[in-house]
């Protein structure tokens, strides 16, 4: 019979593959979360709630601040890298290593063994970040248990390489549509090429210029850029309609509205459908909290370009970071591996920045 348990004795390297060899892709995490339940109900400085998939348990120690430590336990779908393996170089190579069950370690092996932290702690694991949004298990909790994820501060692990990433920037992919006449493409005079017409939304993305803005003392990198196109009908037909999509990272001081309404003015005179959009995060680096954990983590924060669920933080008030051991370039590849030296060197700092 298959070991459906985690031993929160192993070190942070030994859990990460632990976890890793619990397959748990997006929609079968019920069994991951049952044995993250059962190891921390046996930790009596912990309060332990469950909803769905989703675990949360606390400290009640009456601190003045309260730190939420936030980790999703799902992956993208295997792809003949489990169970795990570790290299003659300490690297540990394998589905979810690096997205995201090395920082779901972290958080186990802090909540294992910090019982008297100098801040209280919620830790968070939840299911379905894989995957569409309204699946998402902190979205569901923050509506279901919005106090569950009450706090000061929150550090989401995702992959960061060992380095803090403030906020996370905002995404928006709408559809722009163009309209011909369609003819044998013999007699192309007798239409009108729709693939054509789309010539001069491409040349105002390839000339875009986008903004830097700095937000908190941090740079980000917008970025407009056509992520899709299709049209035709066949070989010999002049085609009466093109779509393009085209996909917006935008800085979080701009809400989803802001983005929306950019993208039509720019866009002006063509028909443009919103497919899709999620806000962003500012970091709140002026928060003491905030600052307090830079400083304890080196002392420099850099931007987060991508999208991550600080931003629902964000939505509750709770400025939030990213810092996890991953390489996020490796996140959802057939080679993903993470560095046991990030995975100690993750644990090691949190450690420090709770007991100090």
């Amino acid at each position: 019979m298959a070991d459906t348990s985690i031993d929160l004795t192993l070190n942070a390297a030994e859990l990460t593959a632990r976890l890793v060899d619990f397959p748990s892709e997006s929609g079968t995490e019920e069994p991951l979360a049952d044995a993250i339940e059962a190891a921390l109900r046996t930790l009596g400085h912990l309060t332990v709630d469950r909803y769905g998939n989703n675990v949360v348990a606390r400290t009640n120690l009456g601190r003045p601040e309260r730190v939420v430590l936030a980790g999703h336990i799902d992956t993208v779908p295997i792809a003949d890298n489990v169970p795990s393996r570790l290299d003659d170089d300490g690297v540990l190579w394998g589905c979810g290593t690096c997205d995201m069950k090395s920082g779901v370690a972290v958080q186990l092996r802090i909540a294992a063994t910090v019982p008297e932290p100098n801040r209280d702690l919620t830790f968070i694991f939840y299911d379905n970040e894989e995957v569409e949004a309204e699946r998402n298990g902190l979205k569901h909790v923050s509506e279901a248990r919005p106090e569950w994820l009450e706090g000061d501060f929150a550090v989401l692990l995702e992959p960061s390489d060992g380095q803090v990433e403030g906020g996370c920037q905002g995404t928006l992919r709408v559809l722009l549509r163009t309209r011909g006449e369609r003819s044998h493409s013999a007699r192309s005079w007798m239409g009108s090429n729709a693939i054509h017409a789309a010539a001069p939304i491409l040349a105002r993305l390839a000339s875009y210029e986008p903004r830097y803005p700095v937000i908190d003392g941090l740079e980000y990198r917008e970025g407009l850029n056509a992520v899709g196109i299709s049209g035709g009908v066949a070989g010999n037909v002049i085609p009466d309609r093109c779509r393009i999509t085209v996909n917006y990272r935008f800085a979080p001081s701009k809400s989803v509205a802001d983005a929306e309404h950019h993208l039509r003015e720019l866009f002006t005179g063509y028909e443009v459908e919103l497919a899709d959009a999620a806000g962003g995060a500012r970091p709140g680096l002026d928060r003491p909290a905030a600052r307090a954990f830079v400083a304890a983590m080196g002392g420099e924060a850099l931007p987060k370009y991508g999208w991550t669920d600080v931003a629902r933080f964000s939505e509750l008030g709770v400025p939030a970071v990213n810092y996890g051991p991953g390489d996020a370039l490796k996140a959802h590849a057939d080679d993903e591996q993470v560095d046991v030296r990030k995975i100690v060197g993750c644990e090691r700092a949190l450690r420090s920045w709770l007991t100090a």
